[in-house]
């Protein structure tokens, strides 16, 4: 079985930091090597939960997959999505949040295949029981709550009709929001007003940065040139995304800790 360890090096040998740690955050989550500076700023931006592997990953993915192989027939492009999948939990490990999402990703897709609707709330309920059976003490971990919260806000308020692609993406936003703001208030004591704004301006850059990032390390560990061009442009919307964190963690009152 793959582990990430194997690929963390390879994105290192390519990236300074915190581009570096931000890329494997991302990817793997693991734990982030860089300032304490850094990390303050990355939790007053209300942007830390990018490098903690967390269910977004899989949503990504799936959403990718799809897009890209909707020249396929239904059933076959379901299929592929599935087992895509399945080779991501493979590859990143059984963490709690990936399971959740895995779970529901599953769930869905299969509903597509036999042609039945599929009622996401449901799917969260039963990836919620299929962990309690399984894995509960994985209930008591604040990334698998944070997971369920932002998957329940945007069920249940991130729809939007508008044709407007930043109103859609601000609404989906501050949907995920709903219910990680009070757990976060609740185990840390702190709120980010910043938030929502952070979230929207980098939300674009986690899909091509997963993508990207994969390259880099799959096509770095046979060899360096190979992995040298997918690290360059990721290298470029790194540094963006890193801009964009320390430029408004700047702003005054835009982070309370209590």
């Amino acid at each position: 079985m793959f582990t990430p360890s194997i690929f963390t090096s390879v994105i290192n040998s390519y990236l300074p930091e915190p581009h570096a740690s931000l890329l494997n955050g991302i990817i793997f989550g693991v734990n982030l090597k860089t300032t304490k500076e850094f990390y303050q700023q990355l939790k007053i931006v209300g942007l830390l939960h990018l490098v903690v592997l967390s269910g977004i990953n899989i949503t990504l993915l799936s959403a990718m997959i799809s897009s890209s192989t909707k020249f396929l027939s239904k059933q076959l492009s379901t299929l592929i999505t599935i087992l895509t999948i399945i080779l991501f939990v493979i590859f990143v490990g059984p963490q709690a949040p990936i399971i959740r999402a895995a779970f529901m990703g599953l769930l869905t897709h299969v509903a597509i295949i036999t042609g039945r609707k599929s009622y996401t709330l449901y799917a969260l309920f039963l990836s919620l029981i299929f962990i309690l059976i399984f894995w509960p003490d994985w209930l008591k971990t604040i990334s698998l709550q944070l997971s369920y919260g932002a998957t329940l806000g945007i069920i249940l308020f991130g729809q939007s009709q508008s044709d407007n692609y930043i109103l859609k993406n601000l609404r989906l936003t501050l949907a995920a929001q709903v219910f990680t703001v009070p757990i976060i208030f609740i185990y840390f004591k702190q709120v980010s007003l910043i938030s929502p704004l952070a979230n929207l301006l980098v939300a674009e850059t986690i899909p091509p940065l997963m993508v990207l990032g994969f390259l880099t390390a799959i096509l770095g560990k046979i060899n360096y040139w190979l992995g040298y061009l997918p690290s360059l442009v990721s290298y470029g919307i790194l540094t963006y995304l890193v801009w964009i964190i320390k430029t408004l963690a700047k702003i005054p009152f835009a982070f309370f800790n209590f």
